[in-house]
């Protein structure tokens, strides 16, 4: 496990940014973290790296897919009551694509979760700093974490 603090929103936008040009296609992404914590801030930089400013929080359409290099498919889990409404949306077919998908609010649906994947719980929130803690789970995430 590895842990990353960063002090401003900004920050966590750029390590976005950095985490994204780490990532291999397909990579699979859970964000963990209370309201605030800056999940989507994190998300937001990866859209800016691959080409899109549109992202934004997809808690009540569940999913936005950009059509960026890599693609990014963004889904928040938060307003879902469990797992069985993730794969009503067909999440087996976004995660079988050529894609960077990421996933908030992760801890909502625990058994929908890859085996193989990054976990990134981002801990603060208001004007404090925050402490992403990032955790792999498979090899193919160990080079991704090493060069943050």
């Amino acid at each position: 496990m590895k842990t990353i603090v960063c002090t401003t929103e900004q920050e966590t936008e750029d390590l976005g940014r950095r985490l994204v040009r780490a990532l291999p296609v397909p990579s699979f992404v859970a964000l963990y973290g209370d309201l605030g914590a800056g999940k989507t801030a994190l998300v937001r930089g990866m859209g800016a790296e691959t080409g899109t400013s549109e992202v934004r929080s997809p808690t009540f359409t569940i999913v936005h897919e950009y059509e960026t290099k890599p693609k990014l498919i963004h889904f928040d889990a938060y307003r879902l009551a469990d797992a069985e409404e993730l794969f009503a949306i067909g999440f087996e077919d976004y995660l079988s694509q050529d894609a960077v998908v990421v996933l908030e609010w992760a801890e909502r649906v625990p058994e929908a979760l890859p085996p193989e994947r990054l976990e990134i719980r981002l801990v603060g929130s208001g004007d404090d700093p925050r402490a992403l803690e990032l955790r792999t789970l498979g090899e193919r995430y160990e080079s991704v974490v090493n060069a943050l």
